[in-house]
């Protein structure tokens, strides 16, 4: 690729992040040639600074469609791990045994079950869950502290070692023929008449189809090819320990403990720009809380720490939308790349081949924001 155009794929896709690793190993396998364009490390990279959970309980709330696609990609796990460790030789560490969701008060409790009853009853009742007194957690969880009052638990939640996964996903791809280019930010895309080309620094790229899995990127990009993706960064921070005696089987939306004996702590939300620096408030009030759900942690050493910038569309929902100004342009955008990774891999990728759309899927275009009267150029 030494020239200033490469024109072989069938798909470009834009970003090599988790989502766009996950479309670009789905339609390498329903045998489209296909490139994907990358930024190098000085990108803002959420795939590298997430917290693992395949997490289905709870979301979904207030549009019904997310729900099931959330389900749906959960239930897909199990055969997308194994494909890829067949493929690759990786274990992505996939476990799901469900998940807790601790609740610290009677008020913390009575909004979940109002939200998972609610749930069951828009899904028809096929959503599984429990509402678990203290003792009746502790039961399940030994470790857990006195503070905690209560929680959820569903069965359809897991974990996965999300940078196994990551390599795993570049792994597949590239043993399909899939064409990986890293240190290119790709600034401005170019309708033509027989597809798109994607300019970078002193090169282009071209083909007939293409897909904006680029994150926090596809703000700028989406509107040259006629969508809309109005995404904002959201800042998580997450507190990682040295590795302990195994205390944990399943994973809890706030800790878990990962395959190799670290425990994550995380559950912070903030809206600070593209600020992805950590902040000694913020993990001081994490560790505080977590400590609470698990006493025994108190004494053992962090090691690291971190924070990530979400990908927020202005609902929290994704965006999956063809560009109906320039058919063959895709936007593919959420904040659940783990989650959501079997999905795209193989749900998204076949609709971007050829394939019909999937049921769910009308309700997260683009234009649902400008419907709402939120422009590309208006923050979250």
């Amino acid at each position: 690729m030494n020239g200033t155009t490469f024109a072989s794929p069938d798909v470009l896709v834009i970003g090599g992040g988790l989502v766009g690793s996950a479309v670009a190993c789905g339609l390498a396998r329903a045998g489209a040639r296909v490139a994907v364009l990358d930024q190098d490390d000085g990108g803002f990279r959420a795939s590298r600074g997430n917290f693992g959970l395949v997490w289905v309980q709870g979301k979904g709330y207030g549009l019904t469609p997310y729900a099931r696609w959330t389900r749906s990609s959960s239930e897909r796990w199990p055969a997308f791990a194994a494909s890829l460790q067949d493929s690759t030789g990786i274990d992505v560490a996939l476990r799901q045994p469900g998940g807790f969701h601790f609740c610290f008060s009677d008020e913390e409790l009575a909004v979940r079950k109002e939200r998972l009853s609610t749930l069951q009853r828009e899904l028809g009742g096929d959503y599984p869950y429990e509402l678990l007194d203290a003792r009746e957690v502790r039961d399940r969880l030994p470790a857990v502290g006195p503070a905690v009052i209560g929680a959820s638990y569903t069965p359809m939640d897991g974990h996965v070692n999300p940078l196994k996964l990551l390599r795993a996903l570049h792994a597949d791809m590239q043993r399909r023929g899939v064409t990986l280019v890293n240190g290119v930010d790709v600034r401005r895309i170019e309708p033509q008449a027989s597809g798109f080309v994607a300019h970078a620094t002193q090169r282009a790229w071209r083909a007939p189809r293409i897909v904006l899995a680029a994150g926090l990127g596809n703000r700028a990009l989406a509107p040259q090819v006629g969508l809309h993706a109005p995404v904002a960064p959201n800042r998580g921070q997450v507190l990682v320990s040295e590795r302990v005696a195994r205390f944990l089987d399943y994973p809890t939306l706030n800790v878990r403990q990962t395959d190799e004996g670290s425990v994550q702590f995380g559950d912070s939300m903030e809206e600070v720009g593209y600020n992805d620096f950590t902040t000694t408030d913020v993990l001081s009030a994490i560790a505080r809380r977590n400590l609470r759900a698990f006493p025994l942690l108190r004494d053992v050493r962090l090691v690291r720490m971190w924070a990530a910038l979400r990908v927020y569309s202005p609902d929290g929902f994704p965006v999956y939308d063809e560009s109906t100004q320039y058919p063959g342009a895709f936007v593919v955008t959420c904040h659940s790349g783990v989650t959501l990774a079997a999905a795209h891999a193989l749900r998204i990728a076949p609709w971007i081949a050829g394939a019909s759309m999937p049921d769910e899927l009308p309700a997260f275009a683009g234009r649902r924001f400008l419907d709402a009267g939120v422009t590309t150029n208006h923050a979250h």
